[in-house]
């Protein structure tokens, strides 16, 4: 079985952002209603992907099926969230309080902010595409480089809460 170690799902997802990058996401207006639409609580209920890899998001360290189920709750007005694994078997219990913005209608950019440091401390995150969207549905996908070919993973969300 081929294995996508880590890759944290890196590679093409990894990119480098920086909180002023955040926060003139922010000032642009035509991105304030594709932040609106993201306000709440969302589940992630599946993570479609070819199987033969394994693929651990976000460099967690957890296996994809760990983040099924974990809960991803979005603030827009400051532009700050947080993503929950809940654990159980080999997935760990977590919580990683992220900063992310909407760019151009369909990119989801986010990173994850440590205990004790500032969002701008950390320059790297994650960039995932909207597939689709409903008022309570939400598909992101990344498109994840892998010797010489791209592994496509999507993350299926249910808004639980606004």
């Amino acid at each position: 079985m081929k294995k996508l170690l880590l890759a944290g799902i890196l590679g093409t997802s990894l990119l480098a952002t920086s909180c002023s990058g955040v926060k003139n996401a922010g000032a642009a207006q035509g991105n304030r209603a594709e932040f609106l639409k993201m306000k709440g609580t969302w589940q992630i209920t599946s993570i479609d992907y070819d199987k033969n890899y394994s693929i651990k998001p976000f460099d967690e360290g957890a296996d994809a099926q760990c983040f099924v189920g974990s809960m991803w709750t979005l603030v827009p007005n400051n532009y700050t969230g947080t993503y929950m694994l809940n654990g159980g078997g080999n997935c760990p219990t977590l919580t990683q309080p992220i900063k992310f913005e909407v760019m151009n209608g369909n990119t989801f950019m986010f990173k994850k902010v440590a205990d004790g440091t500032k969002p701008k401390q950390n320059t790297m995150g994650y960039s995932l595409t909207l597939v689709s969207q409903t008022e309570n549905m939400l598909s992101l996908e990344q498109n994840v480089p892998f010797e010489g070919s791209t592994v496509r993973v999507v993350y299926n969300f249910q808004r639980t809460g606004k």
